[in-house]
């Protein structure tokens, strides 16, 4: 790891969430001033020599490609130190002012009242009396369990769910379902053509990366950015890979409305396309290779079902519109020459398709369509020959598989999960999809069908209908939630506000290290230790290098008066025990009769392979244990080479084995569906959805927004860190000194709104409005307005119609899911406008929140919303 001045310890600094650990790096610290001195990268040959690793390698046209012994993690990780030293952190447990638990509740106020502080005994003896109270008014299921999302990553300290440990053990809870959120298109469209569970993104990745610098001609980024998405998840690798393809003369193709990072490094070409209008793209594609005859008939008599009902629609023999390029164009804002052209170049080479998970391409209504038509694209050019598969650049070990990372994995891809004190289930009796939360909390009864879970097999889509709530029981009174950032991260965030204020939610309980997001909608805050303060295991399996268990040491002590998440639920699990009954001993059996933080840890370790090799003792010495690359990583199929070659023996998950351009099980579950039909289309619109350019709406809201995963976040995580406020692409300074998330416009739309660059505008529909800063850019096209999705909300006004300062743009996406039948989130590709906004008028008008106090090199801090001295 190096020698520095001070104490020398390792820290995952991923923000996966749950126990999936990522961006393992050196952490220098000075014990005896209790401060983090510095964050730098870890050397994985500190403590085992370069014999233990098998180191692999890539040889392509006479360039090879290999590890470094260096893990080189994104910019998020090494500035995360100041994220920990936030004027933001919340520093005692804090009570909401107009909040009386034994009086008023003031529902309507939150959002808007401060809080008041009081002590941790105070607030858990509040905390275990609302249970005790709701438990016996309502029964247990009246309490929603918040626990999902994205933060730090922790084992034992358990981020995204310890509550439901608790809950468990003394009834029963509702749980907000886990959605599949970064696979939304994937999960509900493309399972039913060529299945591939977990996600319905290709699933069997191993030597992938090998195949195309051998054989590839080509690889097309839709909508991908490996320079920027990678960074919480599993550091630069990405980057390396594409400085790789060019070396070894792979085309990187990108097709998406803006020039991301990745785009302005690396592209050979750009191809714009209006947001959520890529099926019409993909239709024109197929239709100009059955059209010319340029596709593999031959592959598909063999290795699909339904292709000629799919070609029949292509050709308009259903509706009598052919997807001519130039019906195509009108959609998608693409020139049909230009299709024509990317249609031929890929007929006659090995093309892959590369995504870093979906983004915004696959976060829209009707996301399913084309996540379905294009692996009907790859199946037209022969899918699974050489150079040609789909691929990712992160989540290299999802679900623990060993077959998603198509680098030489290595020997074993660690699991601690015996340590993991978060979320104990994905599917419970009662539960609410995430995307439902509103609708379920102001409007119950709601109904939808499947469990919703990520990860769970494509059958499960079907099941159903399903109910909240259960037959006979209460609706939701009670939220319990950690690291929360339903609004600004998920669709229809106005919506969510007026559910957060509604009065039938007598209680929110939220516990997070910051004041931010829902926080501001809380009852009662528990503040929360950032993984720096607390002792923990953890593993990295998403590098692309090797896969590591690591020991991580508390680095300092807990700030103010901070508690793990684990230790938050324990002192409310102590108090309740005060009430006896099914409450008896309950902190002693949520955790697992008695069990030490010390113990899980152990049992973490234990479960590993590491254990094979060493102590406990001996790994919490060295810190690590790397597993090397397999011995036969070389030997594995490429991708979908064996169902290419032989798809009788090696089937895909599908119903027939074969691709589904026709499913047979859409057709017979769902017959009345003509969203998501047994057949990928276009679809105009329908199911709560008019966000086409062709519609009555667009003459009101004439822009698409496209909002991709951020560059200088974690969807909501990292928007105080000072150090990436000081970049110009980060936030734009405003006249009145604030620092407004970015929205770029192409130079013709500035041109005709009278917007210049430093301009402040307000994006807005009749859902709302947002406030940001202007930059006129050629990186976007025009028609097109780019702002990044999860900048801190800071409202002027909540709720429906609102307007948000912080620039979450999430708040006026629609409510509606992705189709009625598909419960996915909606959060990019939909209409706005925009005008210039005046911020010293609006200050006039709203003086309270303009007035908050606010830090010009990290936004909004706690003090502007806790009373003062109190």
């Amino acid at each position: 790891m190096g020698k520095t001045t001070g104490k020398t310890i390792v820290k995952g600094l991923g923000f996966c969430g749950s126990a999936i650990g990522a961006n393992i790096c050196t952490v220098d610290i000075d014990e005896e001033q209790d401060k983090i001195l510095r964050i730098r990268p870890f050397h994985y040959d500190t403590e085992y020599d370069e014999d233990h690793f098998n180191k692999w390698k890539i040889e392509a046209h006479g360039k090879t490609f290999e590890p470094g012994y260096k893990m080189v993690s994104g910019p998020l990780s090494f500035g995360y130190k100041k994220r920990v030293y936030s004027k933001n952190r919340i520093p005692y447990p804090l009570k909401r002012e107009d909040w009386d638990p034994n009086g008023e509740r003031n529902t309507h106020n939150r959002g808007k009242s401060r809080y008041v502080r009081i002590s941790w005994d105070e607030a858990t003896q509040i905390i275990a009396e609302e249970i005790k109270r709701v438990h016996d008014e309502y029964g247990p299921l009246s309490i929603l369990c918040q626990a999902d999302g994205h933060g730090e990553t922790k084992f034992v300290h358990g981020t995204h769910g310890c509550q439901t440990r608790l809950l468990g053990r003394i009834g029963d809870y509702t749980l907000q379902a886990r959605q599949p959120d970064s696979w939304e298109g994937w999960y509900w469209g493309a399972k039913h053509i060529w299945g591939m569970d977990p996600l319905g993104q290709q699933n069997l990745q191993n030597n992938v990366i090998r195949d195309i610098s051998e054989n590839g001609d080509a690889v097309l980024f839709w909508g991908a950015d490996p320079e920027t998405t990678p960074w919480g998840w599993g550091g630069m690798m990405a980057s390396r890979l594409c400085y790789w393809f060019t070396e070894v003369g792979v085309k990187q193709i990108h097709i998406s409305p803006d020039v991301n990072y990745t785009n302005a490094v690396h592209a050979d070409k750009w191809i714009p396309v209006l947001p959520n209008t890529d099926a019409a793209l993909q239709l024109a594609i197929a239709y100009t290779w059955i059209s010319e005859g340029t596709f593999d008939r031959a592959y598909l008599d063999t290795h699909s079902i339904g292709y000629d009902n799919f070609a029949y629609y292509v050709m308009g023999g259903e509706d009598g519109i052919p997807k001519t390029p130039k019906w195509a164009a009108k959609k998608c804002g693409v020139p049909a020459y230009t299709i024509k052209a990317l249609a031929r170049y890929w007929a006659k080479r090995a093309v892959s398709i590369a995504h870093c998970n979906g983004g915004s391409f696959i976060r829209s209504c009707y996301a399913h369509e084309p996540a379905r038509l294009e692996v009907a694209l790859l199946g037209m050019q022969g899918l699974g020959k050489p150079g040609a598969n789909q691929f990712k650049f992160i989540e290299w070990s999802l679900f623990g598989m060993p077959t998603v990372s198509p680098l030489p994995p290595s020997v074993e891809i660690p699991n601690c999960g015996p340590a993991f004190r978060g979320r104990e289930f994905s599917v419970r009796p009662s539960i609410i999809p995430k995307t439902m939360i509103p609708q379920a909390i102001m409007n119950p009864p709601v109904q939808w069908y499947g469990h919703i879970a990520a990860g769970l097999p494509r059958e499960d889509q079907f099941v159903g209908p399903l109910t909240f709530p259960l037959e006979g029981k209460e609706r939701i009174h009670m939220m319990w939630s950690d690291a929360p950032c339903w609004e600004t991260c998920w669709n229809g965030g106005n919506e969510m506000q007026e559910a957060l204020r509604h009065e039938s939610l007598e209680f929110v309980l939220i516990q997070h290290p910051w004041m931010e997001n829902d926080c501001l909608f809380a009852d009662i805050l528990l503040p929360v230790n950032t993984k720096f303060e607390e002792e923990d295991i953890g593993t990295d399996s998403d590098n692309g290098m090797w896969n590591v268990v690591y020991y991580e040491q508390q680095a300092i002590k807990s700030r103010f008066e901070s508690k793990s998440d684990l230790e938050c639920v324990e002192e409310v699990a102590k108090k309740l025990e005060q009430f006896g009954g099914i409450y008896e001993n309950v902190h002693a059996r949520m955790m697992d009769d008695g069990m030490s933080h010390e113990d899980f840890m152990r049992a973490g370790f234990e479960n590993t392979g590491a254990a094979k090799e060493m102590t406990f003792e001996q790994f919490k010495e060295k810190q690590y244990y790397p597993f090397p690359t397999r011995e036969d990583y070389d030997e594995l199929p490429a991708g979908l080479s064996q169902f290419y070659e032989d798809p009788e023996a090696h089937p895909l998950s599908t119903p027939s084995g074969k691709l589904e351009y026709y499913s047979t099980a859409l057709a017979d579950i769902f017959p009345d569906d003509v969203i998501r039909g047994p057949i990928p289309k276009w679809v105009e619109d329908g199911d709560g959805h008019y966000e086409r350019i062709d519609s009555k709406r667009a003459r009101t809201y004439p822009f698409l927004i496209v909002s991709n995963h951020p560059r200088w976040r974690v969807h909501a995580n990292h928007d105080d860190m000072t150090w990436l406020r000081e970049i110009e692409t980060c936030k734009v300074v405003g006249p009145d000194g604030y620092g407004y998330e970015p929205i770029w416009v192409n130079p013709i739309d500035a041109g005709k709104l009278g917007l210049k660059s430093g301009d402040i505008a307000k994006l807005y529909n009749e859902r709302g409005g947002v406030l940001g800063g202007v930059i006129v850019s050629e990186r976007i096209m025009p028609g097109v307005v780019y702002q990044d999705h999860g900048a801190r909300v800071d409202s002027i006004v909540t709720g429906r119609g609102g307007l948000d300062r912080g620039g979450a743009n999430n708040l006026i996406a629609p409510s509606a899911t992705t189709s009625k039948n598909a419960h996915g989130e909606v959060t990019s590709g939909f209409l706005v406008n925009i005008e210039k906004a005046d911020v010293f008028q609006l200050a006039e008008q709203y003086p309270e929140a303009f007035g908050r106090s606010y830090d010009s090199a990290s936004g909004v801090v706690v003090d502007a919303y806790i009373v003062e001295g109190a």
